[in-house]
């Protein structure tokens, strides 16, 4: 398929704009594909801006020159130019989605990625009658690259966003958009899946519909053991595919499904509003088809308080794999390389002369892993890598642990700086790594949805406090913990993950909220070749952007 990248004007909230689309499009066209599928998209950049389109949660295996974070595995599409992304889809199937993958452009630059099973292979659930994809969106009246570009000026917290959307709809609760309201269509008896996307730029979202309980079957796409919820949590970067069933008969009732944030951030730090939509059953009586009855009663769901740490722990620790002969867990049991890397925020000393905005007035915002605050390299990685040409553009030195240790939960280091640095983990290929994500309460404790490119890993145990190695390793999941490529690190909490280095190449991890990546909160893997053929990382295609 194309991709045209182009500037079209939007209007929401009584308020019209020119922002960066997909083919005119806002979310972006879905792409619809099979397990197996070779994957063929060509992006034209007709935008002032420099392009580069990620597809999010996509294995990439051996393909890394097609995963798309501008710098790591390419330089971005210049103004005028094309690139062709190729990939072929390898045992996965489900929900994905992609992006831009460059400043904060993928506020309006993304779309669903639908991945159907093998022809002739189910799901391990009943077939749904209709698939609907739900993308959650973020919109600013101002522009996102201005908010993003004067927040990095001035050290300070970017403005936050004006509205949450679905399917790029604020809906009724917001200021004149009544009309831009998504609907839901249904008809009585019958199932729904709904492909839930978060595509937020800095708000993980609990989600409900009121009166209909949903059945996670499904996410990361990754097949998960069927549990019934009243309220979904997602965080940036998430997918997640649910079962509506709706009622028997016709209920004479609309009903709200809404999404709020959920946030421990400081207030003042994010959008602390409520996107509706509106689920509406056709009426059998109605002369018309379809018809929307304006006199019926209109249900509201119950959302979970901002800042509910217990309901997202309870909700993240209900995911189990399928682990199923068909559909198996396969879990590293043996761990070659462990690492323990602490991520939240810190800061930056203010520039001389400068006027800073940050927590104190002589200091800037920042973020880091292990102390490293991340800064893009000017060349791609990946390419650096693969020509032998790292000297100057990284090295490949990250810390595997905290260079000095803390109470990382606890009062905050009076030195809250962060250095600089453009370092990566190099691993050899096969390595099985266990990785435990520590949050810190420096600036506050906040949760961060980390996401890792190039695989999906395992969840093997999460909580709250400072890891303990000892009593923590010993309650670890190795039977059927969730897989994912996306996953909340809890506030003032941990998560270890596990995962296999399978996949040659260099491989981005960051926070999925996109004010963390602006202010340093990423790193990279570098996975080398193994020895056999189907080991090695593919040669670059021949059209890759230059920088």
């Amino acid at each position: 398929m194309a991709m045209q990248v182009q500037m079209t004007n939007v209007t929401r909230l009584c308020s019209s704009k020119s922002i960066v689309t997909v083919n005119g499009q806002f979310p972006g066209p879905t792409v619809f594909a099979r397990e197996g599928d070779l994957v063929v998209v060509r992006v034209v950049n007709h935008v002032p801006y420099n392009m580069s389109i990620h597809w999010h949660g996509i294995r990439q295996l051996r393909s890394g020159w097609a995963d798309g974070p501008a710098y790591i595995t390419q330089c971005p599409i210049q103004s005028g130019q094309s690139y062709v992304y190729k990939f072929t889809i390898t045992g996965q199937r489900g929900t994905l989605w992609w992006h831009a993958h460059i400043s904060w452009l993928r506020a309006t630059v993304y779309g669903a990625i639908v991945i159907l099973p093998k022809p002739g292979v189910p799901y391990p659930f009943p077939a749904p009658d209709k698939e609907v994809p739900i993308m959650f969106g973020e919109w600013w009246t101002a522009d996102t690259e201005a908010v993003i570009s004067q927040a990095l000026q001035t050290g300070g917290g970017p403005n936050v966003s004006d509205a949450f959307t679905i399917n790029g709809l604020p809906g009724p609760l917001y200021n004149c958009s009544a009309k831009d309201t998504f609907k839901l269509k249904v008809q009585p008896g019958k199932t729904y899946m709904l492909r839930i996307i978060n595509a937020a730029l800095n708000d993980e979202l609990f989600f409900s519909i009121a009166g209909h309980p949903l059945t996670i079957v499904d996410v990361d796409a990754v097949y998960i053991k069927p549990i019934t919820v009243e309220t979904i949590l997602i965080t940036p970067g998430q997918t997640t595919n649910v079962l509506l069933t709706t009622k028997p008969s016709y209920p004479g009732a609309t009903y709200y499904m809404l999404a709020a944030p959920y946030s421990t951030a400081r207030s003042g730090t994010f959008d602390n509003t409520t996107v509706a939509g509106i689920l509406e059953y056709e009426d059998p009586a109605s002369p018309s088809p379809a018809a929307f009855n304006k006199n019926l009663p209109v249900l509201k769901p119950t959302l979970p308080q901002i800042n509910d740490t217990s309901f997202v722990a309870n909700y993240t620790g209900k995911l189990r794999s399928l682990a199923t002969a068909e559909y198996p867990a396969d879990v590293p049991r043996e761990v070659d390389r462990r690492f323990f890397f602490t991520v939240g925020l810190g800061t930056h000393p203010c520039a001389v002369n400068g006027t800073c905005q940050g927590p104190t007035n002589d200091t800037r915002f920042a973020a880091s892993v292990n102390n490293v605050s991340f800064v893009l390299p000017t060349t791609a990685l990946l390419q650096a890598h693969f020509t032998g040409r790292s000297n100057g553009v990284y090295s490949p030195n990250f810390p595997a642990a905290p260079l000095v240790p803390f109470n990382y939960t606890g009062t905050p280091p009076n030195n809250t700086n962060v250095s600089n640095g453009t370092k990566l983990v190099v691993l050899p290929y096969g390595a099985s790594v266990e990785l435990v994500l520590q949050g810190t309460s420096i600036q506050g404790a906040e949760s961060h949805p980390l996401h890792l490119h190039g695989f999906n890993f395992f969840v093997v145990g999460q909580g709250f406090g400072n890891f303990d190695p000892v009593k923590d390793l010993a309650r670890y999941n190795l039977v059927d913990p969730v897989e994912r490529n996306t996953v909340g690190v809890p506030a003032a909490g941990w998560v270890a993950i596990r995962f296999r280095a399978d996949n040659p190449g260099v491989w981005f991890m960051h926070c999925h909220l996109e004010v963390h990546v602006s202010w340093g909160l990423k790193m990279a893997w570098l996975v080398l070749d193994g020895d056999r053929p189907n080991e090695k990382l593919l040669p670059p295609p021949s059209d890759l952007p230059k920088c």
